[in-house]
């Protein structure tokens, strides 16, 4: 009978100690390789789409106190550090809010970002666009917060098809990506002239038209410039995607969007 309860006792310590190790493997892993995140709004559609999994790579730019959880880290600046490339999708902490955000890199350090008539321009320069089609997708609640998609063709009932326009957009040195455009002279479409400072960051969603930025200075809640030292890692591929606000929700899982890279 004792040697039932000390083998008893000994299968709770092992589980235990399996546990506590298992978790510190995660926590390492998830430092300094790859972190999970998944994609709340709709602010880079049609690249992301609400309800997209990914794994951000965070040996991409190197390491800052926020490369760990709850920003822990005992780093001053950033090691390892590698520059970002234009046109990259960066996973990043917000400088005011200690949220994560997830943004497409348009202004370099140096750089002079503006927006004329909803058309980009960088350093003095129009960044090409051409029309690529419309993205359509159905008017109703998407994700677990049950966000309703803003259409071009509004005004829409629930389960009709949501227009926005859609363009392909060149950055100098980047290859081509997506960008929709939901109305024309919304509050952003345009801007002063912003000159990106050494040492941060220009950041903008895809859904021009509903994407909280930095085209809105931090000085009124915006996002504003980001510095490099909140750079977390660049989304490299979705790796699982769902419809539904569920992921037991199987019927909603987008099989197409699964392993897609991310561009």
């Amino acid at each position: 009978m004792a040697d039932k309860a000390v083998r008893k006792k000994e299968g709770i310590w092992e589980t235990i100690k399996t546990i506590f190790w298992a978790l510190v493997i995660a926590g390492i892993f998830r430092t300094l390789f790859f972190q999970p995140f998944w994609i709340p709004s709709g602010s880079m559609k049609d690249t992301l789409l609400i309800g997209d999994f990914l794994f951000v790579n965070k040996m991409a730019y190197g390491y800052s106190r926020y490369s760990c959880p709850f920003a822990i880290c005992p780093v001053s600046g950033r090691i390892f550090a590698s520059d970002p490339q234009r046109g990259d999708v960066v996973v990043f902490r917000h400088p005011t809010r200690d949220v994560d955000f997830i943004k497409r890199l348009i202004g370099l350090p140096g750089d002079t970002v503006q927006m004329r008539g909803g058309r980009l321009w960088l350093n003095d320069e129009e960044v090409p666009l051409t029309p690529a089609g419309d993205f359509v997708e159905t008017k109703e609640r998407q994700g677990p917060q049950g966000l309703v998609p803003r259409c071009g063709n509004d005004p829409v009932p629930e389960g009709g098809d949501c227009v926005k326009e859609r363009f392909t957009e060149m950055l100098p040195g980047a290859a081509g990506h997506d960008v929709l455009n939901i109305t024309d002279g919304w509050v952003a479409d345009d801007t002063a002239t912003f000159t990106v400072p050494e040492g941060q960051y220009f950041f903008m969603g895809d859904n021009r038209d509903d994407s909280e930025d930095s085209r809105f200075p931090a000085q009124i809640g915006g996002l504003g410039f980001v510095p490099a030292e909140y750079l977390i890692g660049r989304a490299d591929r979705i790796m699982f995607s769902s419809a539904g606000s569920s992921l037991l929700y199987f019927w909603t899982w987008r099989a197409d969007r699964f392993f897609k890279a991310v561009l």
